[in-house]
C-alpha cells in the first residue's frame, strides 16, 4: 500500500503541468507586499516554486508526507507537513502568526476542503484589509479533436462510477463554489476569471501518466479495476499517432477565483 502512495505521488509531480510567469504576476499584483505567501495544498510545490521568485518567503503545506518528499525545493520555501484540521494554535505553529500572510494559494485543492473551517483559518492569517486569497482549478488536458474524443468516451462512461463528488466543482469551473471574500483592486467579482492557460508538452505516455495521477483512476486501481484498458489504450494510441506527431501540446484552462479579506 505505501508503496502505490509513492508511486501516484511521484505520477502526480511528474504529470503536471507548469504555470506561466504572467499568472503568477497578475496574482502578486493584488497583493500590496510580497512578503509572505501561504501555499496550501501544495502537493509536489508546482504553485510554491512559482511564487518563491515573487514572495520573499513562501510557506507550503500539505498533508501528504509523499506528496512533500517529491516537492521542489527552494531555499526561500518552508514546506511543512500539517494536519486535515488545525486548530488557531496549530496554524500559528506550523503557518504563521495572525494576519501576517499576504496571499493564500489553493492550486487545485479547494474543492477538497472543509471550506467553512479552512476560511476561518485564511481570514485569521491574512493582513486585513488586503490581504489575498487565490484558488484555481484546471481541468484535463485538451489535446486534439480525436485524443479529446476517446477521452470523453472513456470519461463519461469507464470513469465515471469511480468520481467523488467533490471534483465536480471542478467541472463547474468553480462557479458555484462558496468563495467569501471581497473582490480585488481592478474588478468587480472574484470569477472565475479564464484568461489564463496552462501548457505541456506531452507524448502519449506522458498523457496517460496523468490519467494515472487522478483520483478516480486511483480509486479503481485501490478497488481492483483496471480503466485503462486494453481496449482504450488501443483506442488512445490510435487517436494519438493519427497526426504523426509523438508529441503535442497539451493545453489547460485556469479558472481563477481571487479576493481579498476585508476587515
Amino acid at each position: 500500500m505505501a508503496d502505490m502512495f509513492v508511486k501516484q505521488a511521484k505520477q502526480y509531480a511528474e504529470a503536471r503541468p507548469n504555470y506561466p510567469e504572467e499568472f503568477f504576476k497578475f496574482i502578486a499584483s493584488k497583493t500590496p507586499k510580497n512578503e509572505l505567501a501561504w501555499d496550501v495544498g501544495t502537493g509536489s510545490g508546482q504553485a510554491a516554486a512559482s511564487l518563491a521568485p515573487i514572495y520573499k518567503n513562501v510557506i507550503a503545506t500539505d498533508t501528504s508526507p509523499k506528496q512533500l518528499e517529491f516537492a521542489i525545493k527552494l531555499p526561500n520555501i518552508r514546506y511543512q507537513l500539517t494536519p486535515p484540521t488545525m486548530s488557531i494554535t496549530e496554524l500559528e505553529q506550523n503557518v504563521a502568526t495572525q494576519s501576517s500572510v499576504d496571499l493564500v494559494t489553493i492550486a487545485t485543492a479547494l474543492h477538497w476542503f472543509d471550506l467553512p473551517q479552512f476560511y476561518k483559518q485564511v481570514k485569521w492569517v491574512l493582513k486585513k484589509p488586503n490581504g489575498v486569497i487565490a484558488a484555481w482549478t484546471y481541468y484535463w488536458p485538451e489535446i486534439n479533436e480525436s485524443v479529446d474524443a476517446v477521452f470523453k468516451s472513456f470519461h463519461s462512461v469507464d470513469y465515471e462510477p469511480f468520481r467523488e463528488p467533490r471534483p465536480k466543482l471542478v467541472e463547474n469551473k468553480y462557479m458555484s463554489i462558496d468563495f467569501p471574500f471581497e473582490p480585488v483592486d481592478g474588478v468587480d467579482n472574484t470569477g472565475p476569471f479564464d484568461q489564463f492557460v496552462l501548457e505541456k508538452s506531452m507524448d502519449l505516455d506522458d498523457y496517460l501518466t496523468f490519467i494515472r495521477s487522478s483520483s478516480g483512476y486511483q480509486t479503481a486501481k485501490n478497488g481492483g479495476v483496471e480503466l485503462l484498458t486494453d481496449n482504450f489504450m488501443e483506442k488512445f494510441k490510435v487517436a494519438w499517432n493519427s497526426d504523426g506527431q509523438s508529441k503535442k501540446v497539451a493545453r489547460f484552462p485556469v479558472y481563477l477565483r481571487i479576493g481579498k479579506v476585508g476587515n
